[in-house]
């Protein structure tokens, strides 16, 4: 062991994303050496319920399925917790108090991000899964925080991203799908968002940079950034990012 703590990754939603935020955390280890990486342990389960059905009531709850694998993981020996799920992050209330262990906010820390690399920015453009614009979790962390929420109408939410997500769920990383969230974020650039965030752990494996006339910021990288930051932290620190955002 090389006294760093041990990261827990609650995935499996999707596994594609799962294995973007392992990759990230790889690239934002400071290592020359297989020895010098952090201890990672994945628990993927793809039967937790669909996030966005649960919170409309219109699906099985999803929190006992991520409560179970919240627990393997806390059994397994991980010192904390990150999910690479943005609409996942509405349960974090009720999934907290029944673990030992901290579980890191990917709202929160992209939001500090926004002010932290574009100062001047006031008004930021959401791209997101249906459940996570119906949740707010962005609107209210942005909103906290002096900065005014975009998201896309409600056609393009359906017709672009929606669709595009629900492609790469399904296993389809071509071209066409990252076409259809470039057209929508180019929208709400078009509407004055001076800043874009790739707030549904699908996009950024079909969306880069290059294609958006504004800066684009990656949730994934920002919980891969701070989840290598907690691991090397002083035992005694505090876990950042830990308080729910948007409730």
């Amino acid at each position: 062991m090389n006294g760093n703590r041990t990261i827990g990754i609650l995935g499996g939603m999707g596994p594609l994303a799962t294995a973007d935020l392992y990759h990230k955390i790889i690239l934002a280890t400071p290592a020359r050496r297989d020895q010098d990486h952090l201890h990672v342990i994945i628990d993927a389960d793809p039967t937790i319920p669909d996030r966005s059905a649960a919170l409309r009531g219109e699906g099985p709850d999803a929190l006992p399925g991520l409560l179970a694998s919240a627990r393997r993981l806390q059994l397994a020996g991980a010192d904390f917790i990150t999910i690479p799920c943005n609409t996942a992050h509405a349960f974090l209330p009720a999934l907290r108090p029944h673990l030992g262990v901290p579980v890191l906010d990917m709202i929160a820390a992209t939001a500090d991000r926004v002010l932290a690399d574009f100062p001047a920015a006031r008004r930021v453009g959401i791209l997101a899964y249906r459940g996570t614009i119906e949740t707010g979790l962005y609107h209210h962390a942005l909103r906290d925080r002096g900065l005014e929420p975009l998201s896309p109408s409600p056609e393009d939410q359906r017709r672009l991203v929606d669709a595009a997500i629900d492609g790469v769920k399904a296993n389809d990383t071509g071209p066409a799908m990252g076409a259809l969230l470039a057209e929508a974020g180019g929208t709400l650039v078009a509407a004055g968002a001076e800043v874009l965030l790739a707030a549904c752990t699908e996009i950024p494996i079909v969306l880069t940079p290059a294609m958006v006339p504004a800066p684009l910021l990656d949730p994934t990288r920002v919980l891969a950034e701070a989840a290598v930051r907690e691991a090397r932290a002083p035992a005694l620190t505090a876990p950042a990012f830990v308080a729910g955002a948007g409730g």
